[in-house]
């Protein structure tokens, strides 16, 4: 089997895991559905990066072996250190630098 064909069986299997999981959460009530909501986004974005990237064939074929797959990876990065809040602050005082250079532009513009 060729590669992309490797790759879109993974891509496929997720999505289905990902949909059975999104019928699921909507039979949930309001506070379950937003107890899980990262999980939800989360899984979103792996699908996303399985639709843009490709895997080896031995990594595609391993991951096609796994029963819960798309769980699976989300446990596994969710027990990883990554820079996401940094990243988010730094978006934070980027946004507050950016309107502080906007009003110091306008108070310079009513002069």
């Amino acid at each position: 089997m060729k590669n992309e064909m490797l790759n879109t069986k993974v891509y496929e299997k997720a999505f289905a895991e990902q949909e059975k999981y999104r019928r699921w959460l909507l039979s949930q009530p309001p506070e379950e559905i937003l107890h899980h909501a990262y999980e939800y986004t989360l899984r979103e974005d792996i699908l996303l990066s399985l639709e843009y990237n490709d895997l080896t064939d031995s990594q595609a074929k391993a991951l096609l072996k796994s029963e819960d797959m798309l769980s699976d990876v989300f446990k596994d990065f969710e027990k990883r250190e990554t820079g996401h809040m940094e990243d988010i602050w730094e978006t934070v005082k980027s946004r507050a630098n950016i309107l502080m250079e906007r009003q110091k532009q306008d108070i310079e513009m009513e002069r």
